[in-house]
């Protein structure tokens, strides 16, 4: 093995509860009453339904292409055949940006889970934005936790991946054990609503659905790191969006079964509260808010992951500054990229909990265009290379590469201004203009400099 590559370490639970652990993260317990109180019962199950079948037949087209080529970089793989370099370009750095609105949306979460089970930790205020509080303690919290995460990515991906599969085990049995005890005590009364400002909620939980499925692709970024058959891979990629559709589909209607519309106006965090409920003591809320935590720290992991490796990638393409192309020669990991993540996420827990939703539809907004140029990117190489090897060979191919590009075509126009579910001005477009804007620096820099 050269002394400049990635190292093939990845088995395949490790692989499994990479991508589960990415997609189910913390929003299971804050996010939970949010989408309850917007649609309705019925109105969150049906979104995460059409959401859930979107993303699988848009996770088909990545099975296929990275079985073909299992490299790490993904999405940027995979579009640089089909469409070159400024097609790859601008997919790429789309799925960047979502992938570092999750790390960073997770440092913010973090202090908010603590402060639910220890409300005293709140000490030193600072200011407020957008009446969010920040306290310095709070803080500190998300930016403690941003350096430990960016030690445990930065030391290599075995360490990480022992954290990623003990970790997710245990907020899974901590769900597990919500669902068990709203099997035994359970209210159909509590179902209604079962639509909120009839459709108008829908739209506004199916808008965030991408974000908190982008999970899966965090496979193809570390393809070369999975010591498996490329069929394989493909075949883990997929049964990972299935597990999680099931998953938030579980737990909103046990939520849902548990708790008054009442008493989900009030909740701060939903999941933990309707735990509470059926279980008849605080003590299970605090044990959600614990696998919650636990959620936070696996997806947190992926991402700083999987984002540092799509940069990683870029770099190795002379489409970033040449130092994200280098491997720390110990631990052969890209450790410029994971450095850069982390700083970001020391920054925004003095931001506060308003941020949450905003990383959330900027993130959707940036990995909805990846996902429909992935789409596209399969449907060209099937016409244009209909030999090459393809150990996980989508069956229908057309028909399912044609359905993930218009389901990513209307995915895409929902979050328009014009759009239901359009993101907020200035503050979530802002997010998208802005990093739009970096990346068309960075491009016409590493452009002119392979002029000169």
């Amino acid at each position: 093995m050269s002394g400049d590559s990635l190292i093939r370490a990845l088995s395949k639970r490790e692989v499994l509860v990479l991508a589960v652990g990415a997609m189910i993260g913390w929003s299971w317990v804050i996010m939970t009453g949010i989408w309850l109180n917007s649609a309705g019962t019925l109105g969150t199950l049906l979104a995460f339904l059409v959401g859930g079948i979107a993303i699988l037949l848009i996770s088909l087209t990545y099975a296929e292409l990275v079985s073909a080529m299992p490299k790490a970089g993904g999405e940027h793989v995979y579009t640089e055949r089909a469409f070159g370099k400024l097609g790859s370009f601008v997919c790429t750095w789309a799925i960047i940006m979502a992938y570092i609105t999750v790390p960073t949306f997770e440092s913010a979460a973090l202090p908010v889970a603590l402060e639910y089970i220890f409300p005293e930790i709140k000490v030193g205020f600072l200011w407020s934005v957008f009446d969010a509080d920040i306290y310095l303690s709070s803080a500190l919290i998300g930016v403690v936790a941003s350096i430990l995460m960016t030690v445990t990515n930065f030391v290599g991906i075995r360490f990480m991946a022992v954290i990623q599969t003990t970790i997710t085990a245990a907020f899974l049995i901590i769900g597990w054990m919500f669902l068990m005890g709203v099997a035994s005590e359970f209210n159909l009364t509590y179902l209604t609503p079962l639509f909120v400002d009839e459709y108008s909620g829908f739209f506004a939980v199916l808008a965030m659905i991408p974000a908190l499925m982008i999970g899966f692709d965090v496979i193809p970024q570390s393809a070369e790191e999975i010591n498996l058959k490329p069929q394989m891979i493909g075949k883990i990629l997929v049964f990972s969006v299935a597990i999680s559709i099931l998953w938030y589909c579980l737990i909103s209607l046990g939520v849902s079964l548990s708790m008054t519309s009442a008493e989900l106006a009030t909740s701060t965090m939903a999941t933990a509260d309707a735990h509470a409920n059926v279980w008849h003591g605080q003590w299970a809320g605090n044990l959600t808010v614990i696998g919650g935590i636990a959620g936070i720290i696996t997806s947190w992991n992926a991402f700083i992951l999987g984002g540092s490796r799509a940069i990683y990638a870029l770099a190795k393409s002379n489409l970033l500054p040449p130092i994200f192309a280098k491997l720390h020669p110990k631990y052969k990991t890209p450790y410029a990229a994971i450095i850069l993540i982390g700083v970001l996420c020391c920054v925004s827990p003095f931001f506060g909990r308003t941020i949450l939703v905003w990383l959330i539809n900027a993130g959707s907004f940036a990995v909805v265009l990846g996902y429909g140029m992935v789409a596209y990117a399969f449907l060209k190489l099937r016409q244009n290379e209909p030999d090459m090897a393809r150990p996980f060979r989508v069956k229908h191919g057309k028909i399912v590469g044609w359905s993930a590009l218009i389901i990513s075509i209307c995915l895409f126009w929902i979050y328009l201004p014009w759009g239901p579910s359009a993101l907020l001005w200035p503050y979530e477009w802002a997010m998208v203009i802005g990093w739009a804007g970096l990346g068309l620096i960075f491009y016409l820099i590493t452009k002119k400099s392979k002029t000169d």
